[in-house]
């Protein structure tokens, strides 16, 4: 446990952090898998910048590495193409 003053806000904020986080990681995977399952190709292609906007986005805050987010932008592309 924390036992100086600096290191309970440390630990308050780091809560905080994790919260903000698991939001935004979350909100990008549910759009994924959203644009995955979406049945016409040409929505597909039309949501596909803001889909990638928001995996650079994480990657930018450091919630994912920038190596998985341009591996999951990669994928996500290749499926999209390939259903075309």
């Amino acid at each position: 446990m924390a036992n100086t003053r600096n290191a309970k806000k440390a630990a308050r904020k780091a809560v905080k952090r994790r919260l903000y986080n698991r939001y935004y990681a979350k909100t990008t995977r549910n759009a994924v898998k959203t644009i995955l399952n979406e049945g016409d190709n040409n929505v597909q292609k039309e949501k596909l910048a803001s889909v990638i906007s928001l995996v650079d986005k994480l990657a930018k805050r450091n919630i994912i590495h920038k190596n998985k987010a341009s591996n999951m932008k990669s994928k996500l592309m290749k499926k999209i193409l390939k259903a075309a």
